[in-house]
């Protein structure tokens, strides 16, 4: 905040970290930024653009936080004290030059194309860092999201918003309809059933949180109307993605994906598909749109009937991210909580077996959760709503890269 001799406040759009750099540029001391005379010489480096050797050192071209492109300096390396930007920069460094198949070994000089591609490696990681920590401001889960980029010079996808729940569509209403159990211990001294479904089905929990109950079988969780507390062994998915995780590029052409930072049990519940609800109508629609597109975002909500389906082709959480496979490690499931309209159910996915810390995560968009129901819950392809014949030998296909030994070959 910034304040004037009559008391007045006005928000300051230059963030801490600028004015200390204004600060020392103007040469002005500063109680407030922790700017005096003892480190108004100290400039923050913000990346490094290039670099050369001679006999006697090496040099560092710098890009000066706070300061234009015009003020970058060749330095010395032994003046500088950024350890992490230079071990950062001699990676992407030996990366560039491996893929031009060049010696790896640290040349004298650099060429212009591949300092340029440095710069913009740079700026990409600058780019991600901001889309990594608006992720993880406006996230109401326990695991963090990290973003990285090792492969091509993509930034954060344009027109994307993360939300944590559904977000409602156009002329749809959702309407609270849950009733609470009395419980004091659901697990092991269930009332009178407990929460709805529980009475015909056993509890859909271990006492640790894994899932028991097969997929196809609906999920109904302790909700705000309930007696039980927040410790209850029967509230899972409503506490949001419990484990880290990391948005990634991929090197084989299937864009982003997500992998576990943490090591993941078998039958544990992992992220919840989110996105907006939309009506089939309006799905038809966009599905025109997506199919043209080669990809899509739509998740029908067809537990009982095909009356709404989810979007999160511009809305969603981390699950956006998550790519197909013929042979994926997280399964769907139906789940309800403080809505029991069973045509609105909540997606949830669960580890099908232990997933190691690095591996990605990933599901079958044509995943069927009953195998009596050839139509359960299932990524919605759309080609017949585009107007392509829906026959598999006729119908244009989209290649499946997942990789797997069990692989088909075709996404849809």
């Amino acid at each position: 905040m910034a304040e004037d001799l009559n008391g007045c406040s006005v928000s300051c759009k230059l963030s801490l970290d600028d004015l200390q750099a204004v600060c020392r540029r103007e040469r002005l001391h500063c109680k407030e930024l922790q700017v005096n005379k003892h480190n108004i010489d100290d400039y923050e480096v913000e990346y490094l653009c290039d670099y050369k050797k001679s006999k006697e050192q090496e040099l560092y071209l710098v890009k000066w936080k706070g300061f234009p492109e015009s003020a970058n300096s060749w330095e010395p390396r032994k003046n500088l004290k950024c350890r992490k930007l230079m071990t950062q920069f001699h990676e992407d460094m030996e990366r560039e030059l491996r893929r031009q198949k060049r010696r790896t070994t640290c040349p004298k000089r650099l060429d212009k194309d591949v300092a340029w591609i440095l710069v913009q490696k740079a700026k990409l990681r600058q780019r991600l860092q901001h889309w990594e920590a608006d992720l993880n401001k406006t996230r109401n889960h326990p695991g963090r999201i990290f973003v990285l980029n090792e492969v091509d010079l993509d930034g954060p996808p344009r027109d994307f918003t993360y939300i944590n729940t559904y977000k409602v569509g156009e002329g749809i209403v959702l309407n609270e309809m849950a009733v609470g159990c009395e419980c004091k211990d659901c697990f092991s001294d269930p009332v009178g059933g407990c929460c709805p479904g529980a009475s015909l089905h056993r509890l859909a929990y271990t006492d640790k949180g894994q899932v028991r109950v097969r997929a196809g079988e609906p999920i109904y969780e302790c909700n705000t109307r309930c007696s039980c507390g927040s410790d209850c062994p029967n509230r899972v998915v409503q506490k949001g993605i419990p484990f880290d995780l990391c948005i990634f590029k991929t090197g084989n052409g299937r864009g982003w994906g997500v992998r576990a930072l943490q090591h993941i049990k078998k039958n544990t519940f992992v992220m919840e598909y989110v996105g907006e609800i939309i009506t089939s109508d309006e799905a038809e629609k966009r599905g025109h749109l997506y199919d043209r597109q080669g990809a899509t975002y739509l998740f029908d909500l067809d537990y009982v009937e095909d009356v709404y389906t989810v979007d999160a082709a511009h809305h969603g959480n981390i699950s956006h991210f998550v790519n197909h496979s013929c042979n994926p490690n997280l399964q769907v499931y139906n789940v309800f909580i403080d809505n029991l309209d069973e045509r609105l159910p909540r997606i949830a996915l669960f580890s099908t077996r232990p997933i190691r810390a690095g591996e990605e995560l990933t599901f079958d968009y044509k995943m069927q959760i009953d195998p009596v129901d050839a139509e359960s819950t299932r990524m919605d392809s759309n080609f017949s709503l585009a107007g392509l014949p829906s026959s598999p030998k006729k119908r244009i296909r989209v290649e499946c890269r997942c990789g797997s030994d069990t692989c088909r070959k075709y996404l849809f």
